[in-house]
């Protein structure tokens, strides 16, 4: 398997002048498409389109280059909200798996899943954990790794609006459904990767025992899509990939020294390398503490606190590696520990 990362700026959710430069070069071939990550400049709440336009721009581009069949297998995980440094861009990932000329090494493996499209009433459930285990183990499958070598593991899930709402939804709150729908999907990562076991987890730990979590996943919440789409991230013994994914856990939201320990994690830069993005998880901290001092994100009630724990986590991360074309989401339940959350590097 041969996997290539481009990241690419984008002035507007709308804005491929970037990519399409790179498929009429030639250096990119949008029938390996098999990933796209975005940051989109919306308010990454409940009733930010921004995540649907872009997804909609993007098919109605690669539909012509792609066919539908191709383009239904691809992943597009938009993440709203660039609060503060962080810059509008997209990640494309392609594979690449015929007529491989390059020798093997230790590099870049991916795989992904769709699953079945989730009620309102299974969000947020023991249901959605499960199914999402069994769509990460697939796509683990798929990518050919070991549940050791995984690095990442990148969801965009479903959440409850106001017109779905039923009795027996877990919540009556679309913006709380956003939080329990991430909650559930990234415990569902740990399941499939042994973090947690079933055993141990209950209906009643989800968004309440944050002891439990996934050192790994990264869960984005939206109004674009029914199911879950899974993408998993991770180092092959055998890849021809040149590129090589490492990953840590900030412990809060200031944690640079995982930053660095995530560079270290996949190899680090030598000479002429660079990295080409980082993937992080931001929240406030539910204890109401940074640090051991008291903070108020969680009690404005004029900005969302996932808002402003991209823009602190965002700086932090971009003042380590000089760049703020990163990837940062907000919202990190049962992904790393309260306050925290797991980062991943890409590096060249």
């Amino acid at each position: 398997m041969k996997v290539d990362v481009f990241k690419i700026a984008q002035s507007g959710p709308d804005d491929l002048s970037g990519l399409a430069a790179l498929v009429q070069q030639g250096t990119l071939d949008p029938k390996t498409i098999v990933a796209i990550l975005g940051k989109t400049e919306g308010n990454g709440c409940v009733n930010d389109f921004t995540r649907g336009f872009a997804v909609a721009t993007l098919k109605g581009y690669l539909r012509g280059l792609m066919g539908d069949e191709l383009l239904n297998q691809v992943v597009f995980v938009m993440s709203g909200g660039t609060e503060g440094v962080l810059s509008p861009h997209m990640t494309v990932f392609t594979r690449q798996s015929e007529g491989l000329v390059e020798p093997t090494q230790t590099g870049l493996a991916l795989g992904i899943c769709h699953t079945r499209d989730f009620s309102t009433d299974e969000i947020g459930t023991l249901t959605m954990v499960e199914v999402v285990a069994e769509g990460v183990e697939r796509a683990i499958a798929a990518a050919g790794l070991t549940a050791e070598a995984v690095h990442f593991v990148q969801i965009k899930c479903p959440l409850i609006t106001a017109a779905r709402y039923t009795q027996a939804a877990i919540t009556q709150d679309s913006y709380k459904s956003m939080a329990y729908s991430r909650g559930a999907s990234a415990l569902g990562v740990a399941l499939a990767l042994g973090e947690v076991q079933r055993g141990d987890l209950t209906a009643a730990d989800i968004c309440h025992n944050y002891r439990l979590y996934s050192s790994v996943a990264s869960t984005s919440a939206g109004v674009e899509l029914q199911n879950c789409e899974i993408l998993v991230l991770g180092n092959a013994p055998q890849s021809h990939s040149r590129y090589r994914i490492g990953h840590s856990v900030m412990a809060h939201a200031l944690d640079i020294a995982a930053v660095n320990r995530a560079i270290h994690s996949a190899g680090g830069v030598g000479k002429g390398g660079q990295i080409v993005n980082v993937f992080a998880k931001a929240e406030a901290d539910p204890s109401g503490q940074l640090l051991g001092h008291r903070h108020t994100m969680l009690d404005d009630s004029d900005i969302n606190h996932t808002r402003m724990a991209r823009a602190v986590v965002g700086a932090a991360i971009a003042a380590v590696v000089q760049d703020p074309m990163i990837y940062v989401s907000g919202g990190s339940e049962h992904q790393g520990p309260a306050g925290g959350g797991p980062i991943a590097v890409i590096v060249v």
